[in-house]
Formats: structure tokens, C-alpha cells, sequence
């Protein structure tokens, strides 16, 4: 087939018009032409009076040679590459023992559905509840101010993306296209075939829970097994090579190759995995504010009178500023149409996130507003200096917010003033259970909240709005990454215990549904292959 890119149309054409566009561009006859696919569109909003949308098609013509050959020096008319999956191995008949994932989020499933696929049966030890279980117990919080350590926005089936904006995107180099198996196989548990091709696909909470259900349901029906509520907090170690891993329970199991799959908050198992001598290190990541805007603001901004066409849904953005302190100020997780989420999951903090349902259709649009921060500004250098790092705000923010899980926020005009506020405006606030107004300045650094007060006027230039004073902060962002990473070498192993592969968001490796998806994948590739070799 033949890739077309960069085919611009008006915002409203009819489908006509597009099969016209082709034809126009490669000079065919209707004849000629025999199949058309959209392989990508992205609404091009940079004249607001005149929207646009930009193409990537993918077509089957009938002298398809004669027209490489006639635009073989146009960038914009290429050969289709070949983005089908391709298996690294297949288990052998004699399979020893089955590898071991620990964590069924993104990286997890699509660890244990690629080893799945290749006839590896692998077993999935996933510490919280199953999705329905764990949505259950996740509204106990948002409703009842009743935190379950074990099921929440963190823990448990689908991790910590099932609340999320189900975004789709990365911007990971991706030259196997793995993307795309995570999307296709997206696709085949129930997604809206649109992800294969719209520029920013997103899935929402609601239909990641199906098809977090169907994809468990596929890994078993190829001879996988999935235990909930198996946490695991021992790895049984001989000579430098991992031999199994101890359930909470005292069960053991054995293994010789074990995905760690964690997410970025399993605190206690990254403390487990440092006594044990595991190689990790310290990394950057980023810690801020929840920002809510009115969703009609943020989309007359973007689309100008183009604002709410059902064609370009509610808009969303991506901000970036470097501050005069040295650090950097970004967008984080913007959800439109979404709402602002209690995502803590130790007693005694506040956490902050950020979702949308598929329609993107609540009344505000929210984005962490965060600020870089590195192991220099952790006050050790020990791996889990992060980790303390970011308790420490989640307890202030706890304080803040009235000890009981309720967040602080504060109004973005008293926040750039330097005064408390003491009630909220006409933004309200989406987080539940409830909001306190107080005073930010005390919930974060000092070198953090100067840079979002210098960062946020500059926004309102590129965004106008974005300063309201009735817009309003709640904090804390803490995870917005990994605060560590355990280190790996090329064949995706840990550095230091064979047979340990550290992967995804957790392992520091992946940031995202799409990213943690593809990194499954590649660790699955690696253990396959390990195990193939060794029989």
C-alpha cells in the first residue's frame, strides 16, 4: 500500500471529498483507486477562523509501483510500512516453569498477554482487587473519606491508568510499531475503532473496566492464571539469580524469570527490592498543583468560534515554561471535560490526579500544573529519597486539607497574590470528597511555587483565561512518575539479580497507558526469548 501524509482538508467535508483530494493529489482516475484507510487525523487549529484537518492515508491503488516511481522524490507519498506484530518466540512444548508477572497495569497485561500469546501460560500476581471490586472501594474514598490501602487509584486490576483520561499517546520512538499492537489489541477488547487513527485518542474510566475485563479474560483462555489480592513481599535470591517470590499469605513460588510490573506507588516493594540489594537509582520526576478551568474557556481559547464542534470534542492543551529559577513548569495529564481525583494510596495523604469519561463531557477541564524536580533537591542520595520526598508533601497537603482526605485548594487570583483564600469562586472544584480553602504556598517548596506563579501569567499569553482568578488549584501532584528506576541492562534485566525484569512505570521505563504498554511488550519479548534459549 502507499502512505499519503499531510492531506489538508476544511474542517466540514463530506467523505467525498476526501476520496476527491486523493485523486487529485496522485493524479489517478476513480478506477484506480481501490481502497482508502485513514491512518491518522489531527485537527490543525492554528487559524481559528479557518480549522483544518490534516491526513495520513494509507492506500491501495492498481499500479502501485507507477506511482511510487512518479512522486519517488515527494516525502509526502511513501511505501506503507509493514506495522503487523511479529512474535520473538513461542514457548517450547517442554515449558519448565511459567515466568511470573508482579502488577496487572498497563506494562503488566501486556507483559502477560504477549507471553500469553506465545503458548508461555504465565502467572499474574496482582496485589489489589479485581476492577469492579477495586472501582467499588475506590468510590468509598471519594464518597465516604474511607481509604483501602490495598484497592484504590493505585493499586489494583488495570492500575493506576483505569482512572485516567485513558489516553493514548506518547511520544516514545516506536520504530516496531508496538504502538500499535497496544491499540489494536485495544481495538479488538471494545475501544472505539477511532484510536487506530484519530492524532490524541483516549479511551476514558468507564471503558477501560470492560476491556481491562476482556484482556484478563484472552490471558486466561490461553492458559494464563491471574491472582488478586497476591501481594508479593519477598524475591527468593540464589547466586545472583531469582528463584521465586513470597506471597504476603507465606506462599512461595517458584520462578526463574519474574516481570516486576509495579507502577510508580509500590513503596513498600521498591523498600523490599532495596533490602535486597536490587540495583536502583534516584530519578527526576515532577510534583505540583491540579488546575481546573471552565472546559468552554479552554475550548473558545483553542478553537475560537469553532468552540464545541462535535467533530473536534472539548479541547485540551499542552503548556511549557522555563522559569528565571532554573526550573521547568509543564502541563501535566490534561483531562478535558474531566474532573480532579483523589488518588492517594497511603493513610495519612492527599494525592491528586486527573480523569475523564470517554465524552469528555463535564463541565471542567483540569491539568496538573508541575514543576521539575531532581535527586539534588531530595536531601539524599539514597534510591528512595523520592519516595520520602513526595510523602512529605502528600502529608502536608493532607494537613492542609483538614486530616480527614479533603484537598486544600486555593483560587488562582489569591494564589498569584500571595493571600489565602478563604472561599472559592464560580470554578467549582470537581475533587472529591471535598475541597478546603487554604493557602498552597505551604503545601509544596518554595522554589516549586515561584515557578508556577511566574509560569501561570505567561500562560494566560498563550492561553487567555488561563489566569482567571476564579480558576482553582488543588494539590498535590506527587505522582506524576516513578520517583526511582530499577536499572536494567539491554536484555531488559535487572543490573545486578538475573532473571528480574524490571518494567514499565514503575521500573522507570514508561510513562503513560501507551508507553507502559509497549515497554510490557518489549520486557515480554525478552523474557520469551531468555526462556527459549535456556531449553
Amino acid at each position: 500500500m502507499i502512505r499519503v501524509t499531510e492531506l489538508r482538508l476544511p474542517l466540514e467535508h463530506t467523505p467525498e471529498a476526501l476520496t476527491a483530494a486523493v485523486l487529485q493529489r496522485l493524479k489517478l482516475n476513480p478506477a484506480e483507486l481501490l481502497e482508502l484507510h485513514i491512518h491518522k487525523r489531527s485537527p490543525d487549529a492554528r487559524k481559528k477562523s479557518a480549522l483544518l484537518f490534516v491526513y495520513s492515508l494509507d492506500l491501495d491503488v492498481v499500479d502501485e509501483t507507477a506511482v511510487l516511481v512518479r512522486f519517488k522524490d515527494d516525502s509526502h507519498v511513501k511505501p506503507t510500512p509493514d506495522m503487523a506484530y511479529k512474535f520473538v518466540a513461542q514457548a517450547p512444548a517442554d515449558l519448565p516453569l511459567r515466568p511470573v508477572v508482579v502488577g496487572f497495569g498497563p506494562a503488566g497485561i501486556f507483559a502477560a498477554l504477549i507471553l500469553a500469546q506465545s503458548g508461555f501460560k504465565p502467572l499474574v500476581l496482582e496485589r489489589g482487587k479485581k476492577v469492579r471490586e477495586r472501582t467499588k472501594d475506590t468510590w468509598d474514598l471519594w464518597r465516604k473519606h474511607t481509604l483501602h490501602p490495598e484497592s484504590n487509584v493505585q493499586f489494583g486490576e488495570g492500575g493506576a491508568g483505569t482512572f485516567s483520561d485513558g489516553k493514548l499517546y506518547s511520544q516514545i520512538k516506536d520504530r516496531r510499531h508496538l504502538g500499535r499492537k497496544v491499540l489494536t489489541e485495544f481495538v479488538k477488547a471494545g475501544a472505539p475503532e477511532e484510536i487506530l487513527y484519530v492524532n490524541r485518542p483516549h479511551i476514558g474510566t468507564f471503558r477501560l473496566v470492560s476491556m481491562v475485563e476482556k484482556m484478563r479474560a484472552e490471558i486466561e483462555a490461553l492458559g494464563g492464571e491471574i491472582r488478586f489480592e497476591a501481594r508479593v513481599e519477598d524475591l527468593r535470591i540464589e547466586d545472583g539469580h531469582v528463584r521465586g517470590v513470597v506471597l504476603s499469605n507465606g506462599e512461595e513460588v517458584r520462578a526463574d524469570h519474574v516481570v516486576l510490573a509495579l507502577g510508580h506507588s509500590a513503596r513498600d516493594t521498591f523498600e523490599m527490592l532495596h533490602r535486597l540489594g536490587v540495583f536502583m537509582e534516584a530519578k527526576a520526576f515532577a510534583v505540583g498543583l491540579r488546575i481546573e478551568h471552565p472546559q468552554a474557556l479552554i475550548d473558545r481559547a483553542r478553537y475560537g468560534n469553532f468552540a464545541g464542534h462535535p467533530l473536534l470534542g472539548a479541547a485540551d492543551y499542552k503548556l511549557v515554561h522555563h522559569a528565571t529559577n532554573g526550573r521547568d513548569v509543564y502541563s501535566f495529564c490534561m483531562c478535558p471535560g474531566g474532573q480532579v481525583v483523589a488518588a492517594t494510596s497511603e493513610p495519612g495523604c492527599v494525592v491528586t490526579n486527573g480523569m475523564s469519561q470517554y465524552s469528555r463531557a463535564e463541565r471542567n477541564a483540569n491539568s496538573g500544573l508541575v514543576v521539575n524536580v531532581t535527586p539534588q533537591d531530595f536531601g539524599s542520595q539514597d534510591p528512595l529519597a523520592g519516595i520520602e520526598f513526595q510523602r512529605r508533601w502528600e502529608q502536608r497537603a493532607f494537613e492542609l486539607g483538614g486530616s480527614n482526605y479533603d484537598a486544600p485548594g486555593q483560587r488562582v487570583g489569591d494564589f498569584l497574590a500571595g493571600r489565602p483564600s478563604t472561599q472559592l469562586g464560580e470554578v467549582v472544584p470537581s475533587y472529591q470528597p471535598g475541597v478546603k480553602p487554604t493557602d498552597l504556598t505551604m503545601a509544596l517548596p518554595d522554589y516549586v511555587i515561584t515557578a508556577m506563579r511566574e509560569a501561570i501569567p505567561a500562560f494566560d499569553r498563550q492561553i487567555r483565561g488561563f489566569a482567571l482568578d476564579d480558576a482553582v488549584l488543588t494539590g498535590v501532584e506527587t505522582r506524576t512518575s516513578s520517583p526511582l528506576r530499577i536499572t536494567r541492562g539491554a536484555d531488559c534485566q535487572s543490573l545486578n539479580i538475573k532473571g528480574l525484569y524490571p518494567a514499565g512505570e514503575g521500573a522507570g521505563y514508561a510513562g503513560g497507558i501507551l508507553s507502559a504498554g509497549v515497554d510490557g511488550i518489549e520486557v515480554a519479548e525478552a523474557v520469551s526469548s531468555a526462556i527459549v534459549q535456556a531449553s
